[in-house]
């Protein structure tokens, strides 16, 4: 059922409000009242603290061991916002600029919802807002102070608002929709000297170059062609005159596959070609490579699951698959999809005409807030959908 005008009116003011007060990863105490609070009054049994700053709440049906998980992220962005707006951040260089302020409105809506018919589910609900996706690791803090146990969750969804695609449009992917994220380090030890005496060095600016071209090749002979994969190099540091040939370079980047495989090879292969580079200039090296998330991978069930109920919301042909949603940005929802089977999928907020449209991460970002009952009846429609198919 379509959220009446009063709903859309409250929804719309706690987006704002939270919009207003953004607080960064495993720092959203304040954001972590507020969400305890309106679910308290609904009546749910709150938890706050878990894997840090994260707020669960449980809203219990008829059948409590029949458990569905709804959740949305919390955290801000190290960002000065740039647009300015009645509901403009009010926290200098902190600045909601991917959405997470939407879903939590949403969550928080569909809660309300769902609770005024629990008498009628067929199973329980466990609301996770969660701190610190934009760090890539408040999903394993919750994981790890047990968030699927107790009651123990058979399925988890979540939505993210998307401006990449247009309010009206829903993106549901079976299998892989979102890539790894890893990111390395890379500091390369030459030999300094004169500019003028190149001879004498061992000049490792030149080695890094030829490393920045080699890694590519990653993507272009080792990674399966039919798989994308995406070598990054984002920061090289060397020198200090243009006339001096530096003793080292520092170079960092980033790494994002969907596949297994990929998963698995990419990393060794990387070392291999920076050790066989290196080695080929007399330069030294030292790699660090660190894993933040894996790719995030919908259950094919649940994902048709997925598509079954947005369909219903915005029809079938606003329903768009792999080739418009999926996305090489990295998600730490893989966590839950990796103990539980489930489904995440892109809510469409863009909307060019009133220059909503800007980039995920920009100062300058904001969404189109029609795109928030859409969130809420995703939400609900997932969550009483998956219930009632567990009779």
């Amino acid at each position: 059922m379509a959220l009446s005008e009063s709903e859309i009116i409250e929804l719309i003011q706690i987006r704002r409000h939270l919009h207003r007060r953004p607080e960064l990863g495993f720092q959203e105490e304040a954001t972590g009242r507020f969400i305890a609070s309106y679910l308290r009054e609904l009546g749910c049994e709150v938890q706050t603290g878990i894997g840090g700053t994260g707020v669960v709440g449980l809203l219990r049906g008829k059948h409590s061991e029949r458990v569905v998980l709804l959740r949305a992220d919390m955290d801000a962005l190290p960002i000065q916002e740039a647009v300015p707006s009645d509901y403009q951040s009010e926290r200098p260089g902190v600045m909601h600029a991917c959405g997470h302020d939407g879903h939590m409105a949403m969550a928080l809506m569909a809660a309300q919802r769902l609770n005024a018919e629990k008498s009628t589910l067929n199973g329980s609900v466990k609301f996770v807002f969660q701190p610190a996706e934009e760090l890539l690791s408040g999903a394993q803090r919750m994981v790890d102070d047990g968030v699927l146990n107790d009651p123990a969750v058979q399925a988890a969804f979540g939505v993210h608002l998307w401006n990449n695609l247009d309010v009206g449009q829903v993106g549901v992917v079976a299998g892989p929709m979102m890539a790894s994220v890893d990111r390395f380090e890379l500091l390369i030890t030459g030999r300094g000297g004169h500019g003028a005496m190149p001879h004498q060095t061992i000049d490792p600016i030149v080695v890094a170059g030829h490393v920045v071209t080699a890694l590519q090749t990653i993507v272009s002979r080792s990674v399966n062609p039919l798989e994308p994969a995406v070598v990054t190099i984002g920061t090289i540091h060397a020198g200090t005159a243009f006339n001096v040939i530096a003793d080292t370079a520092l170079m960092s980047g980033t790494v994002r596959v969907f596949d297994r495989i990929s998963y698995e090879s990419v990393p060794h292969q990387l070392e291999q070609i920076v050790a066989g580079v290196c080695h080929a200039f007399g330069a030294e090296y030292e790699l660090r490579y660190d894993r933040f998330c894996e790719p995030m991978v919908n259950d094919a069930a649940m994902a048709m699951l997925a598509s079954q109920v947005a369909s219903q919301i915005v029809g079938t042909g606003n329903v768009v698959g792999t080739n418009e949603a999926r996305t090489t940005c990295g998600e730490d929802m893989s966590v839950f999809l990796k103990h539980v089977p489930g489904c995440y999928l892109f809510v469409g907020s863009r909307n060019r005409a009133r220059q909503l449209d800007q980039p995920h991460h920009s100062a300058r970002f904001d969404f189109d807030e029609a795109a928030l009952p859409i969130g809420v009846e995703i939400l609900e429609g997932l969550a009483k959908s998956y219930l009632a198919e567990a009779v």
